[in-house]
Parts: C-alpha cells; sequence; structure tokens
C-alpha cells in the first residue's frame, strides 16, 4: 500500500522503563547557576546544539548553557529542566521562585580557573549557564552564581516538529527542533519516497546526518526520544524541498 500523499503521523508508546540512567535525572540534584547572553538574552541565540535562532526554534529565552557533567556531548540538547534557588545556601535567591529551561548549548570547561572560582562548568561540576532573563527570575542579579536544585521534566511544546536540512547532495545534515515531552532526539531515521527508512547518526548537537541521495523526492522522518517513545511522520518534507529550508510538522505531530 503507497504511503499517503499528506503526512500522517503515527504514535507508538513502547511500553517499557526507562533506563536508570534517564529516569535519574527526574529527582531533584544539586547543581550551581551563572548566566549569560545579556539582559535581552540575545547572547544565548545559536550554540552547540544547532538551533540557531531560539524563537524560531520553538525554545525562547528560557534556556541554558550545560557543563560537561550534564551536555553529554549534545546528547541532552532539548532536555527540559526546573530550576530553583537553593535558599538555605544562599541569601541572593527570589524565594518561591521556579524556572524550566530548555538545553540549547554547552559551557566548555576553563581549565585556566580552579572549580570553585571561575571554572564553574568544569567536570566534575554539574552547571546551569542560564540566559540572564531565566537565572534574574529565580535570583538577584548581583549574586552572580547561586546553588540550585534541578530537576529533569517533560518538555511543553507548541506546534509540530521542525526539521532543518542543512548539508549538500548525499549529505543531509537535519537539525531537530521544538521536540516536546522528553524533548530528547535519541535515534533518527529517514524516508524518501523513493527509498527504504534509512538510519541517520548524529553528527553533532541536535543535528542528525544522512548520506543517501534524497534530491527530488519527499521526506518522512521517524524519530525516537530518550525515553523510548517513536513518532512517524510522513511526507513532512515536500518533493522540492531544499537545502536550509525548515519543515515543521502538523500541530499534532508532537510528544505531548
Amino acid at each position: 500500500m503507497a504511503n499517503p500523499a499528506v503526512p500522517v503521523v503515527l504514535l507508538t508508546l513502547l511500553c517499557r522503563l526507562a533506563s536508570h540512567a534517564v529516569d535519574a535525572q527526574y529527582y531533584w540534584t544539586s547543581a550551581t547557576a551563572t548566566f549569560y547572553g545579556g539582559s535581552d538574552g540575545s547572547g544565548t541565540m545559536g550554540g552547540a546544539c544547532g538551533y540557531g535562532n531560539l524563537y524560531s526554534a520553538g525554545y525562547g529565552l528560557n534556556n541554558a548553557a550545560l557543563s560537561t557533567a550534564l551536555f553529554n556531548d549534545g546528547a541532552m540538547c532539548g532536555a527540559c529542566y526546573t530550576i530553583v534557588c537553593d535558599t538555605s545556601k544562599t541569601k541572593w535567591c527570589k524565594p518561591g521562585t521556579s524556572v524550566t529551561i530548555t538545553a540549547t548549548n554547552f559551557c566548555p570547561p576553563n581549565w585556566a580557573l580552579p572549580n570553585d572560582n571561575g571554572g564553574w562548568c568544569n567536570p566534575p561540576r554539574r552547571h546551569f549557564d542560564m540566559s540572564q532573563p531565566a537565572w534574574t527570575s529565580i535570583a538577584i542579579y548581583q549574586a552572580g552564581i547561586v546553588p540550585v536544585n534541578y530537576k529533569r521534566v517533560s518538555c511543553k511544546r507548541y506546534g509540530g516538529i521542525k526539521f532543518q536540512i542543512n548539508g549538500r547532495n548525499y549529505f543531509e545534515l537535519v537539525n531537530v527542533m521544538n521536540v516536546g515531552g522528553s524533548g530528547v532526539v535519541s535515534q533518527m531515521w529517514i524516508k524518501g519516497s523513493n527509498t527504504n527508512w534509512l538510519a541517520m547518526s548524529r553528527n553533532w548537537g541536535a543535528n542528525w546526518q544522512s548520506n543517501a541521495y534524497l534530491n527530488g523526492q519527499s521526506l518522512s522522518f521517524m524519530v525516537k526520544t530518550d525515553d523510548g517513545r517513536v513518532l512517524t511522520i510522513w511526507n513532512v518534507a515536500p518533493w522540492n524541498w531544499y537545502f536550509g529550508g525548515t519543515y515543521q510538522a502538523p500541530s499534532w505531530a508532537n510528544f505531548y
């Protein structure tokens, strides 16, 4: 039977327990947090996940760069965390507040500085370098750095998943954005209208690559998140897609 000509979405919930590593992230854990990017958050656009403009990607200003211990070589791009300032350890909190951020960037180590004096993102520290608007919603600006508690939470997104296709012939580099639920893509497949399903590999950040020639074919994607859920989206990019274009699935095509 031929694939439908319009996007048809199949959501498969795999009935299995998440791994202990994933499950553990959903408990409160201590960390520290600083801020960057200016009062308007403009300096946080782009980043090591490859999302570019965080507004059009679906993430906005509530974002953060993660230290090595949290970033996991880009495998945690898109994860959501609720963060609260730890009032038991500092006077610089705004009591009763919390903020939920999305991981959109990497905070690299600074080996020239000690872990407890400027090298905040050095391993093995768990650290969030948040956008200034997100950080100042839970802490007082003058503090600069505060102790926090965080836990991973489900991501709430609006509209369908977005796929930005970059690269060249025989090299499709697809950035996956606006992913709800877990938020973290752990596996990807791509299918041209004239091919079978082809496994993709992570290139960097939230960018997944294929080395097939798919020009002139409508493109379908299968997305698996790190909690085991799978979403299949048929024909999200039409036959005349182009490199540099962004294609959004129907509004119901996301992990809710």
